[in-house]
């Protein structure tokens, strides 16, 4: 193989891994008094200030998933369910940072003899400098007892994705914020 065609085999290479970034790790922090032991019913509803319509419904439905999985039975309305779930949702946006890619592949190339030349070359960026927004949000969950209003166990998790892929968010967030549930409580985890 020539100089060239390695040349441009790594540029394609490189521009490839660039577009392929993983999501950045999710941080989860728990709190609980102890394991929960007794699994039972739960209603799901939204704390103070959550976003209401289908923001909400794409949380809510993850959190429920996840509690499922964990052998607790949802239920809808708070009615007589053994455990109430109290899910809140925060989210903002900010401008990715943009601007050319650092990395640039440059190919030339000269010929003359004693006094002359004649050059040539060819440059190009890899990556590319994409804008856009990123979406942050922080999924929160408290689980309490119906019957006494206490609270057994609650956790937060933060997470930020492109607004492409923001749809994602609340199955990533649910999973890690469940992730070994309960957890260790008071202390903060990062989950890939």
């Amino acid at each position: 193989m020539t100089l060239r065609p390695r040349i441009l085999l790594m540029a394609s290479l490189l521009g490839l891994s660039a577009c392929m970034t993983a999501p950045a790790p999710v941080e989860v922090t728990r709190f609980s008094l102890g394991p929960v032991t007794e699994r039972g019913t739960v209603a799901i509803e939204p704390g103070p200030g959550a976003p209401a319509g289908m923001e909400f419904d794409a949380y809510a439905g993850a959190v429920a998933r996840e509690l499922t999985a964990l052998g607790f039975a949802p239920v809808q309305g708070v009615g007589q369910s053994l455990y109430v779930a109290v899910v809140n949702v925060r989210s903002g946006a900010r401008e990715r940072a943009g601007g050319r890619s650092p990395v640039s592949i440059g190919i030339g190339g000269s010929t003359g003899g004693w006094h002359s030349g004649v050059g040539g070359g060819i440059s190009f960026g890899l990556g590319g400098g994409r804008g856009g927004l990123v979406v942050g949000t922080e999924l929160s969950t408290q689980l309490k007892r119906r019957s006494d209003q206490s609270v057994v166990w609650e956790g937060r998790a933060r997470g930020e994705a492109s607004e492409r892929d923001s749809g994602a968010l609340p199955g990533r967030l649910a999973n890690a914020l469940f992730k070994g549930f309960p957890g260790e409580s008071g202390r903060t985890i990062s989950v890939p």
